[in-house]
């Protein structure tokens, strides 16, 4: 017949050898219960890097370890719930593995290399998170420097724009010409062919002409509006 209280005792004291710090026993009668306190390890070359840790209650039952011991997270920190039941499924599926002998150590080794992947996972994750900001924002930025992409309905769209700005330009500019108060040089060099055409028609009657350009340099100071111009056709 199995000792089952011999055995659990047996275990429990090899644990408390090698769970010195860990291990905390919280009642012996009439089954021991405990608890062992799991921290994720850390990669020698990374200081900073963050932890998991979490505590691990055991409840030894008549028949253990022929059937697995009550088993349940008391404690976590940087695991979520989801995480938690992660662990205690990983737990309940060692122990269906390991009945009929001491599994205890088997299940808290299990967890410990869970909580390290953990924390890999979390590290992976935000690392993928920063990534996909980055791309976002570089994405973000190349839409800055590009233009929209040209269809016949939005060309046509913007030279019907174009046109109308053109048409209202040119109407402002022509009345900006119309009321534009010309000076008395303007108006007398606003047709240099009449000045040609007088001089030919002199020369062809055999006069020499001579034009004194001096006699027309003060013709900017004469103030000669447009109702000084009605000139006979």
């Amino acid at each position: 017949m199995t000792d089952y209280k011999e055995e659990q005792q047996n275990e429990l004291e090899a644990l408390e050898s090698i769970y010195p710090d860990e291990l905390k026993v919280l009642e012996t009668s009439p089954y021991a219960v405990f608890e062992i306190s799991l921290v994720s390890q850390k990669h020698e070359d990374d200081e900073d890097e963050e932890e998991a840790s979490c505590v691990l209650k055991f409840t030894y039952s008549a028949t253990y370890p022929d059937e697995p011991p009550l088993m349940e997270v008391s404690e976590a920190e940087n695991i979520d719930e989801e995480q938690q039941a992660e662990i205690l499924s990983l737990m309940q599926s060692e122990a269906e593995e390991n009945l009929g002998m001491g599994m205890v150590f088997t299940l808290v080794s299990a967890v410990q290399e869970q909580l390290t992947t953990l924390i890999e996972q979390s590290k992976q994750r935000r690392k993928d998170e920063i990534l996909q900001r980055l791309r976002e924002e570089e994405e973000l930025e190349q839409k800055k420097f590009e233009g929209t992409r040209v269809t016949i309905e939005n060309f046509l769209a913007w030279k019907a724009k174009f046109d109308a700005e053109m048409a209202e330009l040119q109407k402002h500019q022509r009345k900006s010409d119309n009321n534009k108060k010309l000076s008395g040089k303007e108006l007398f060099m606003l047709d240099a062919s009449m000045i040609d055409s007088d001089v030919q028609f002199l020369q062809a009657e055999g006069e020499k002409v001579e034009v004194d350009e001096s006699l027309f340099q003060d013709l900017d100071d004469l103030d000669i509006g447009e109702d000084d111009l009605d000139l006979e056709e």
